[in-house]
């Protein structure tokens, strides 16, 4: 399955929701598909839709998602990365009255670049081929995520104790 989310922002994100609409018409994914459309205003006619999920109904999504395909809101696609899979990230865009500014856009270069844990895509004519060919780049990724807890903890102790 192809789980897609455009999260809650309440703005409307019809080009990436049109998009794989239209590659599940074309018979070009061949994967079940669901896609979660919060406030575009286009209703999907070849894939599974909810305007919205409950909390425990995207973790279930995610977890059975082969392909998870997200914007580019920071918890819609770290949650996929703790489940150890590679999320397909389109950020949301100010052109396409999608957000108010692009720091979607920036943020997901930042994170592409810097972590290389993602694919990016920047233009939704860009997606097909990497739904095409998921198996294959998302194989050749960091799936580390790492977290930064167990340094934090450690540095904060070293604080307290030179606090006493």
């Amino acid at each position: 399955m192809i789980f897609v989310t455009v999260g809650t922002h309440e703005q409307q994100f019809n080009r990436l929701v049109k998009k794989i609409d239209t590659l599940a018409a074309k018979k070009i994914i061949k994967e079940e598909v669901f896609i979660q459309t919060g406030f575009s205003n286009y209703e999907p006619k070849y894939c599974g839709w909810s305007q919205w999920l409950s909390y425990a109904d995207m973790v279930k999504k995610i977890s059975e998602a082969h392909i998870i395909i997200t914007h580019g809101g920071p918890s819609s696609f770290i949650m996929p990365l703790q489940m150890g899979k590679i999320p397909i990230v389109v950020p949301r865009d100010h052109e396409f009255d999608e957000h108010v500014n692009n720091h979607q856009v920036t943020f997901v270069k930042f994170v592409a670049e810097k972590k290389k844990n993602i694919i990016p895509i920047y233009d939704v004519n860009d997606i097909e081929l990497a739904i095409v060919n998921y198996d294959k780049i998302s194989s050749e990724m960091n799936r580390d995520f790492g977290s930064n807890n167990e340094k934090f903890v450690e540095n904060f102790e070293k604080i307290v104790s030179s606090l006493f």
